[in-house]
C-alpha cells in the first residue's frame, strides 16, 4: 500500500478530553472503559484488513460526523456555524447545537466545501443522524429539542417528486419515545437499523433492527443480540451490502480506548462476536460513524488528538489481508502421502469456496479470509470421506499449515464380469515404470488382510496398460508391474504358492477405444486386478 496516504495515528492515551462538549448522541462515556483495554499483543491480529487514513479538508474546531451517502454527497452533522449565523449553544455539551450538511465529494475521495442539507429538516434543536430509503425518496432522521437535548427521536419524511430538496410529510415514528433516545438509524434491504437505550436491552446503547412496512412505518425492532450488543454502549450500524459484516462502534467489547470500531460477521443472519480493527483504525479516543462508499474506502469520524480539534471525519482505504491455508494429504495410520486425493473448501454458510485435486506430492492451498470458519472434505477413492472444521483465527498475513488425514476403506470381495475379485482401488506405479508407488502400498495392504483373513484362498494378480506404445513393450511392463504387486505381498508374509502373476499388456481394455482414447479412459483401461482363483 502506498506509503503516502498512510496517517499516523497518535495513540497517546489522554484524560483531558471533555465530551460534555459534544452534542449526546456524540457523548461517549469514558475514554478508559471499566471492560479494560486490550493489550499490544492482543490488537495486532485483531483487523484483518490493512487501513490507510487521511483527513479531510472540511474539519474545524467544531464536531463533523459522518452520517452516510444522499444522490452521490456525503451527509454531515456537525455543530459549525455558517457565516456570522449561529444556532445557539446547547447547555449539556457546550457545543452549537447540531445541522445537518451536504458537502459534495472530489474523486480522491477528498471533500469540498459543506452546504446546509435543509432549511427544512434544520431546526434549532439538534439534528442528529440519517438514513434514506434504497430509492432514496424516504428520509429518516433524528433530532433533539433544545429543552431535552439528550433525547434524540425518530422521525420520517417524503421527498417531494420531482423537487429539488424539498421534504414533505414529515412523521413522528412510534419507536420513539420521552424515556428513551433513538439515535443513528441505517438502512439495508427494507431494515431499519438503529442504537436505543431503551428498557429491556442488556445495558446502555444497544443496536436493534426493524423492517421497514409499505407505508415507510416500523414493525417491531429486533435487539440484534448478546454477541453485539454488551452492558455498555453500541451505536453507528452499518452492514455491508452483500450483508456479510456489521460494523459497529462501542465501548462495551474489548476497545482500545474509547468508542472503538469493530466487525461482526453474519452467517445465515446470525452476527458472530465482534473483532475489534486493530490499532491501525482505532485510536485511543473515540472512533464513530463507519461506512463504506465502496468495497475498500469509506468515512469514519474520530476525535483522536492529532484532530482539529472535537470530532473530525476521515477518509480510509481498505486493503483485506491475504492468508493461505495449504497441507498435505495422508494415510492417518502411515502418514503417506496421498496425491489425486480431492479437497473441498466450503464456508460456514455452505458455500463452496474452492475445489482441488492434490498434486504428485499430495499438497493443497486455497485463499481464506481472516476469522472465517471453514469445513474442509477430502475424497479420494479407497479412502472414507473425511470432513473436518477450521478457522482462519488469526487477523494479520499468515499461512496456515493443515493436514488432512484420510483411513482407508476395507476391501471387498465382488464378482466382476462373471470373475470373482478382490476390489481395491487402482494401484499406482511409477511412469513407465514397474515401481508401486508409496501410495499403492495402502492398496496392497488391504489385499494382505483379506488373504491373511482367507488362508485358504489362491489369486491371479492380473495387470492391464492402455494402448499407447508398442504392444510388445506395453506386454512386458505389465508383466513386470504384476510381479512387482505379487513381490510386495509376498513380502508382507503371503505364501508365493498362493499366488500367481500376469500381464496383459493392451490386449483386455475395460474401455475399446483403440488408439483414440482419452485421458480418463486410459485410466480406466491401467489397471491392477486381483482375481481368486481358489
Amino acid at each position: 500500500m502506498n506509503a503516502s496516504r498512510k496517517l499516523l495515528i497518535t495513540l497517546i492515551l489522554t484524560s483531558s478530553l471533555a465530551f460534555s462538549q459534544a452534542p449526546f448522541e456524540m457523548s461517549f462515556g469514558s475514554t478508559n472503559p471499566s471492560n479494560g483495554v486490550l493489550l499490544d499483543e492482543e490488537i495486532n491480529e485483531i483487523n484483518g484488513s490493512d487501513y490507510s487514513i487521511l483527513t479531510t479538508a472540511i474539519n474545524t474546531k467544531y464536531s463533523e460526523i459522518g452520517s452516510g451517502m444522499f444522490k452521490g454527497k456525503l451527509i454531515m452533522v456537525s455543530s459549525k456555524k455558517i457565516g456570522a449565523l449561529g444556532n445557539g449553544v446547547d447547555p449539556n455539551t457546550g457545543q452549537p447545537f447540531t445541522d445537518l450538511f451536504c458537502i459534495d465529494i472530489k474523486k480522491d475521495g477528498q471533500l469540498k466545501r459543506p452546504l446546509l442539507f435543509s432549511r427544512i429538516l434544520n431546526t434549532k434543536g439538534n439534528e442528529g443522524q440519517v438514513a434514506f430509503s434504497e430509492d432514496e425518496k424516504t428520509i429518516y432522521f433524528t433530532r433533539s429539542t433544545r429543552e431535552n437535548s439528550k433525547n434524540y427521536q425518530l422521525y420520517k419524511a417524503d421527498l417531494m417528486e420531482n423537487s429539488n430538496g424539498n421534504w414533505i410529510n414529515i412523521q413522528h415514528l412510534d419507536v420513539s419515545s420521552d424515556y428513551h433516545s433513538v439515535e443513528n438509524p441505517f438502512i439495508r434491504d427494507g431494515h431499519l437499523f438503529f442504537a436505543s437505550d431503551r428498557l429491556g436491552g442488556f445495558g446502555g446503547f444497544d443496536l436493534y433492527s426493524a423492517k421497514i412496512k409499505e407505508d415507510g412505518s416500523l414493525e417491531e425492532a429486533v435487539n440484534l443480540g448478546e454477541n453485539v450488543n454488551s452492558t455498555k454502549d453500541e451505536k453507528y450500524p452499518f452492514l455491508t451490502k452483500e450483508g456479510k459484516y456489521l460494523y459497529f462502534s462501542s465501548t462495551g467489547h474489548k476497545t482500545v480506548g474509547g468508542f472503538d470500531v469493530f466487525a461482526s460477521r453474519v452467517i445465515n443472519g446470525e452476527y458472530r462476536s465482534p473483532k475489534n480493527l486493530g490499532t491501525e483504525f482505532n485510536s485511543k479516543n473515540n472512533e464513530i460513524a463507519f461506512f463504506l462508499t465502496k468495497d475498500n474506502q469509506g468515512y469514519v469520524s474520530s476525535n483522536k488528538n492529532s484532530g482539529e480539534g472535537n470530532y473530525d471525519i476521515y477518509r480510509f482505504y481498505k486493503e483485506d489481508i491475504k492468508q493461505l491455508l495449504k497441507g498435505v494429504v495422508v494415510d492417518a495410520e502411515t502418514q503417506i502421502p496421498l496425491p489425486n486425493s480431492e479437497v473441498v473448501l466450503v464456508d460456514e454458510e455452505g458455500r463452496e469456496i474452492g475445489r482441488q485435486v492434490t498434486n504428485e506430492n499430495a499438497e493443497y492451498d486455497f485463499p481464506v479470509v481472516p476469522f472465517d470458519i471453514y469445513k474442509i472434505t477430502v475424497l479420494k477413492d479407497g479412502f472414507v470421506e473425511s470432513t473436518i472444521e477450521f478457522e482462519a483465527d488469526k487477523g494479520s498475513r499468515f499461512t496456515y499449515t493443515k493436514n488432512l488425514e484420510l483411513n482407508p476403506e476395507i476391501a471387498s470381495i465382488k464378482e466382476v464380469d462373471d470373475k470373482l475379485m478382490i476390489v481395491v482401488e487402482n494401484i499406482y506405479f511409477d511412469f513407465d515404470k514397474s515401481t508401486i508407488k508409496d501410495e499403492s502400498t495402502i492398496s496392497l495392504n488391504k489385499v494382505v488382510d483379506i488373504l491373511n483373513g482367507n488362508p485358504e484362498m489362491k489369486i491371479e494378480i492380473n495387470a492391464h496398460t492402455d494402448s499407447k506404445g508398442k504392444n510388445s513393450y506395453n506386454l512386458e511392463l505389465s508383466e513386470n508391474r504384476a510381479a512387482s504387486a505379487m513381490k510386495y505381498l509376498i513380502s508382507k508374509g503371503i505364501d508365493a504358492n498362493r499366488l500367481v502373476s500376469k500381464g496383459y499388456g493392451e490386449t483386455q481394455p475395460l474401455v475399446d477405444c483403440k488408439n483414440d482414447c482419452t485421458d480418463a479412459e486410459d485410466q480406466i483401461n491401467r489397471r491392477i486386478e486381483f482375481v481368486i482363483i481358489k
